[in-house]
């Protein structure tokens, strides 16, 4: 538990830190291309995406299962065959997608909804290339357990496309070329964290064998993964071709429905996933911890990290909702200088709590084996999505996408944790504390509300979000004690405790 626990505190740790600066990136990039630039990237890098799925979806998650198989015997040569293997299959595919994507590019150029959306996608294909290798490399530290090396390059990947990105950016540009700019970025960042996460496998004592008949079994145990994850990210170059279309439909011009889709996607959506940083920080410890459980068939061991996680899941998504429900509008007021962002922000919160649900039960039906039973719930959620895009935009606008992505994250979470409660027999019971978590939302969100306008008045904007926000907080975790959803208070017993040994152990050996 104790090293479950340090590693989740590192990835998380990391992951605030690349947040932060990704956030502030964006601030920058919003007020720098301006929405319309957004939205064009958006849906360009939604169909980057789909084909980023496919090099570097199963195959990082294969070599780290294996690589952590071959570390209990020690069997090194094993673990330089299998990467070898990878990466040769990585290049192969990559270098096929690319291909096909250049010749098949007047077929794309017509399905965007926007024709400038294809020179987009071209700037970033190679970053596809770099990205094969890269993945292959982090899926070799990950089943090492270098948590902090994996960390270390994902926010060296961060740090690098925005100093690229500012270099190349220009206010006076159009907003096409912005946007065409901001994929060279990517494409650029990709090409040196993959040199630097090649190195970084080197230096931590990393081998590489000549692949043997490794190719038949990461293939076989790839693919199934890769086509369940490619199918489920599908659905992001559908929204991005639905949306615009839709709001298209109901009256708005191609140039305003970008720029709202932008706003919304762009803006608002980021934010939305602020709580999973902390839950996919978790699902990334589990997911090798949970696959040693199995293989030694502790099924107690299996039970406590369901439900443990599960909890947490909840906790940290509800603990954001109050403060975007009562400070949204300023909160997009401050960060892009945009109110309608922070209205969006405030409408959509309560979707953080399904999206963080879905987050960790997914990830823990991965990890017991169930991958394709995951994206089979996941479809079942994406009817509800796409039906609430095709219809509701013309009662709800742009909000329409928020509650379709609302009602696929429950359906598909609800699906899952019935999953979850048939293959292990593990009784949840999370219906209690999720019942109790939204109550406790309300209030909460009407004290950040009042606090945030009333401080308007009397502070600058910043200073407003702070304390209001800071006593949503505080009250929610009282809130949370009084009413015994979680246990925060011997959480921060065992914390401060671990400490106090820690400084004892320093005392004595000084």
């Amino acid at each position: 538990m104790k090293s479950l626990v340090k590693t989740v505190v590192l990835i998380t740790g990391f992951s605030v830190l690349t947040r932060i600066v990704g956030f502030l990136f964006r601030i920058y990039l919003s007020r720098t291309v301006g929405a319309e630039a957004l939205g064009l990237y958006q849906v360009a890098f939604s169909v980057f995406m789909v084909l980023l799925t496919v090099v570097s979806s199963g195959l990082p998650f294969v070599i780290s299962r294996l690589t952590a198989r071959y570390r209990v015997d020690g069997n090194k040569q094993s673990q330089g065959k299998v990467l070898s293997s990878a990466l040769i299959i990585g290049l192969i595919v990559s270098l096929l997608l690319c291909g096909v994507i250049l010749l098949l590019r007047n077929v794309f150029k017509g399905l965007f909804s926007d024709p400038a959306c294809i020179m987009i996608l071209i700037a970033l294909l190679p970053a596809l290339v770099f990205s094969a290798v890269y993945s292959v490399f982090r899926g070799a530290l990950w089943g090492q357990d270098n948590y902090f090396a994996l960390c270390v390059s994902e926010f060296f990947e961060q740090v690098v496309r925005i100093f690229l990105c500012v270099l190349m950016l220009a206010p006076t540009a159009s907003a096409i070329a912005n946007a065409v700019n901001v994929g060279w970025s990517l494409t650029i960042a990709c090409a040196m964290s993959m040199v630097f996460v090649v190195l970084l496998y080197f230096i931590y004592g990393g081998k590489m064998s000549k692949p043997g008949k490794e190719y038949k079994q990461l293939l076989k145990r790839s693919t199934p993964i890769t086509g369940v994850r490619v199918a489920g990210s599908l659905a992001q170059p559908l929204i991005a071709l639905i949306m615009p279309a839709r709001l298209i439909a109901i009256g708005y011009s191609s140039s305003q429905a970008m720029s709202l889709f932008g706003v919304a996607v762009g803006m608002s959506l980021p934010l939305l996933f602020i709580p999973s940083t902390l839950i996919g920080s978790l699902a990334t410890a589990l997911v090798p911890d949970i696959s040693m459980a199995v293989v030694k068939d502790d099924k107690v061991h299996i039970e406590a990290r369901i439900r443990s996680a599960a909890i947490f899941a909840l906790f940290v998504s509800a603990m954001v909702v109050p403060l975007f429900m009562g400070a949204g509008d300023l909160i997009g007021e401050f960060l892009y200088g945009n109110s309608l962002s922070g209205i969006i922000l405030a409408s959509s919160a309560w979707i953080m709590i399904p999206i963080g649900l879905n987050n960790i039960t997914s990830s823990l039906l991965n990890s017991l084996g169930y991958e394709v039973r995951s994206c089979l719930n996941y479809f079942v959620g994406a009817i509800f999505m796409f039906a609430a895009m095709w219809f509701l935009p013309a009662i709800c606008g742009i909000n329409a996408l928020f509650w379709g992505m609302g009602l696929c994250m429950s359906v598909t979470a609800v699906l899952n944790f019935f999953m979850l409660k048939r293959k292990t027999g593990v009784k949840l019971k999370i219906l209690k504390p999720l019942v109790l978590l939204i109550l406790i939302t309300i209030p909460c969100a009407a004290l950040v509300s009042f606090m945030a306008k009333l401080c308007c008045f009397v502070m600058p904007l910043v200073l407003a979000i702070i304390i209001s926000c800071g006593l949503g907080f505080i009250f929610y975790v009282l809130l949370c004690m009084v009413f015994n959803v979680v246990d925060v208070k011997g959480y921060f017993v065992q914390v401060t405790s671990k400490f106090k040994i820690k400084g004892l152990k320093k005392v004595k050996k000084s």
